[in-house]
């Protein structure tokens, strides 16, 4: 993966916390730091929205018991719906 470069501007007390983590945390530069925290808020936003889609599907209707029964079930309907599609060209 290639590397891109982003410059951003900080007040000086945020640029001074983020050396000070850098020395304590076993950074070994800045950018190591930051990538390590957009890696944790992608992780954190990740499991927010799993989260967010099972408390959906919690509450999208009653519960359907699934079998292998169900799953044969589910399988040949999409076959079904598959084979009367016209083919496309």
């Amino acid at each position: 993966m290639g590397m891109a470069s982003l410059n951003i501007s900080l007040p000086q007390s945020l640029k001074d916390y983020i050396e000070a983590q850098v020395e304590r945390g076993g950074y070994s530069t800045p950018s190591e730091y930051v990538h390590e925290l957009l890696r944790q808020d992608q992780t954190r936003r990740a499991e927010q929205r799993l989260a967010e889609l099972l408390l959906e599907g919690l509450h999208s209707g009653d519960a359907v018991e699934v079998t292998p029964e169900y799953w044969e079930q589910k399988r040949l309907q999409l076959l079904d719906r598959h084979q009367s599609k016209p083919e496309a060209r």
